[in-house]
């Protein structure tokens, strides 16, 4: 059974911790960055590739190149445990738990609080993917697929809607009942 929940999280307002140099952390802080250009990270490696160094570049981004401390938790909300050695893993992860911080270990669905799906981003529209970390590789298809299926000026559409919005009177019922109406036959007229 499926019970995650999923959630938008303002990464920019939050501290993010990612422990991991090589090519797992490169890939956690490309698909955070992707999504959250002003995400707050904070990555610690032993060693740390040219590639983090590179994307890093002009970001929010403290890299600390030394070994993972329990004091690295400092300050932070959301952990992400992503070096080749699954012991480290597993000490952060069991770290990050005694102090209430969200914790995603790398590949190891079962050690995780929460999943970096696939994310489809048009402009304000933003859908995630989650496969329930089943298959990231199905994810990442799906958001291939759905990149290509909406249509480019999608944000356009948002932007009318939002405005449209503004100029609605009465009260959230009343709203909500007029914007479902005007968005279901946006829907039916292109069927």
């Amino acid at each position: 059974m499926n019970e995650l929940y999923p959630v938008f999280l303002k990464v920019s307002d939050l501290k993010i911790l990612i422990v991991g140099g090589g090519a797992v952390g490169l890939e956690k802080l490309s698909f955070l960055l992707k999504s959250s250009p002003n995400a707050n990270v904070k990555l610690v490696a032993k060693e740390v590739c040219k590639d983090i160094r590179d994307l890093a570049r002009g970001m929010h981004v403290e890299i600390l190149e030394e070994a993972y401390q329990d004091h690295h938790l400092e300050g932070v909300q959301i952990v992400i445990a992503a070096t080749d050695d699954l012991e480290v893993n597993l000490a952060i992860r069991k770290d990050a738990k005694l102090k209430n911080i969200l914790v995603n270990v790398a590949d190891n669905p079962s050690y995780c609080d929460f999943y970096m799906g696939g994310i489809v981003t048009k402009g304000n529209l933003k859908i995630a993917i989650s496969t329930n970390g089943k298959s990231p590789t199905l994810a990442k298809r799906l958001r291939q697929f759905f990149e290509d299926l909406l249509p480019e000026n999608v944000d356009e559409l948002l932007e009318n809607l939002d405005a449209y919005r503004k100029t609605i009177k009465g009260d959230f019922q009343d709203k909500l009942d007029h914007l479902n109406e005007l968005t279901k036959g946006m829907l039916d007229k292109q069927q």
